[in-house]
């Protein structure tokens, strides 16, 4: 291995890579790693000096506080390559401000902007051959923070190891997904850490999403916590509804991940003269809107999946199909989506960050 110091990074590339071992038209997310990883250390009061190393195990101590007071939060993006072999990020400047904010909230303490983007920039270009180019190829990026501090005191910890990971994936969902209606259990609650990306948000919704799958279901779609009424969250991704030709999604609060996809879809509708609408969505609208037949889409929207449309729901025992539509909205921002992200269309908004 050769240890190449700069200004910036200190740099360790691996002697070999795994990428011939890789069959990239058979991917499982997130279950292959590409060959460098980027690690910082937060230590006597500040970010250490940060390092690529080839991907591999750590050690961390038993005592170490992520383990028992659950200090951890993480982002989700993805690279993508156009045809002439450039490399862009998307919107990454969102996944920034997101991972600062669930810090936060998590009382840890924000990464420096120039380390975040110098560290993802200086890992891409090492594992750019990791890239696939071409319309559902993509690089998906883990960037994560974890308390390493080894004390069972409960209270903040003083040291923490930020990272980013990387791991070539294809399309999330292939298919269209059924999904419940939560009545019992709740994804978060008001005053709640539900709009950061914390660790344990996700890990509490395993058993509940266990249980919609025992019975035929892929996911669940959240309601509030006070009341089970109205729709807020699709598992992982923000949800839309199209009643007619009005796209409606739920307004972000204290309990809803303020969705960098979400956004785009949003801003999409506007320059695309749809019809579009943030407000509350309750069961009994939905569930009457399918009944008499002005349900046309529900969809998901985030970052692995970009988006997800469903085909049936379930709520108090009863079943709704929803039938696929020509005139599909969520086939259309993907596609749009897609284009912009692989460099194939316009970027009017500046979404894209080429990686130079």
């Amino acid at each position: 291995m050769t240890l190449i110091s700069t200004n910036d990074i200190d740099i360790e590339k691996a002697k070999t890579s795994k990428i011939t071992a890789v069959d990239f038209n058979n991917l499982a997310f997130g279950r292959v790693f590409t060959d460098h990883m980027f690690v910082c250390d937060f230590k006597d009061g500040k970010w250490q000096k940060p390092q690529i190393m080839p991907y591999q195990s750590m050690t961390i101590e038993p005592s170490a506080r992520v383990f028992h007071y659950g200090q951890a939060v993480f982002e989700g993006m993805k690279a993508y390559k156009d045809e002439s072999g450039n490399v862009f990020l998307f919107r990454p400047d969102q996944n920034f401000e997101r991972i600062n904010k669930s810090s936060a909230r998590m009382a840890i303490p924000e990464f420096p902007k120039d380390y975040f983007f110098n560290g993802l920039k200086t890992l891409l270009k090492l594992d750019s051959e990791w890239i696939k180019p071409g319309v559902g190829s993509s690089l998906y990026l883990r960037p994560f923070v974890i308390a390493t501090e080894p004390a069972i005191s409960a209270s903040p910890a003083n040291e923490y190891r930020f990272m980013i990971i990387c791991s070539p994936a294809k399309a999330y969902y292939s298919e269209p997904v059924r999904v419940l209606f939560a009545e019992k259990f709740s994804r978060s609650a008001d005053g709640g850490v539900g709009f950061a990306k914390a660790a344990g948000n996700y890990g509490a919704q395993f058993y509940p999403t266990s249980l919609a799958q025992k019975k035929g279901f892929q996911q669940i779609i959240w309601t509030d916590a006070n009341t089970h009424e109205y729709l807020e969250e699709a598992g992982t991704m923000n949800i839309f509804f199209r009643i007619g030709d009005k796209l409606i999604t739920a307004p972000n609060n204290d309990r809803i991940l303020d969705g960098v996809t979400r956004k785009s879809v949003i801003q999409l509708a506007e320059d695309l003269g749809i019809d579009w609408e943030v407000r509350r969505v309750s069961v009994k609208e939905i569930k009457d809107a399918a009944k008499n037949g002005s349900l046309k889409e529900i969809f998901g929207a985030g970052t692995a999946a970009v988006i997800s449309p469903v085909s049936a729901f379930e709520h108090a025992d009863e079943v709704y199909e929803i039938a696929e539509v020509e005139d599909s909205y969520a086939m259309l921002f993907k596609s749009t989506l897609l284009n912009i992200q692989h460099n194939l269309s316009e970027d009017k908004h500046g979404w894209r960050y080429e990686v130079k």
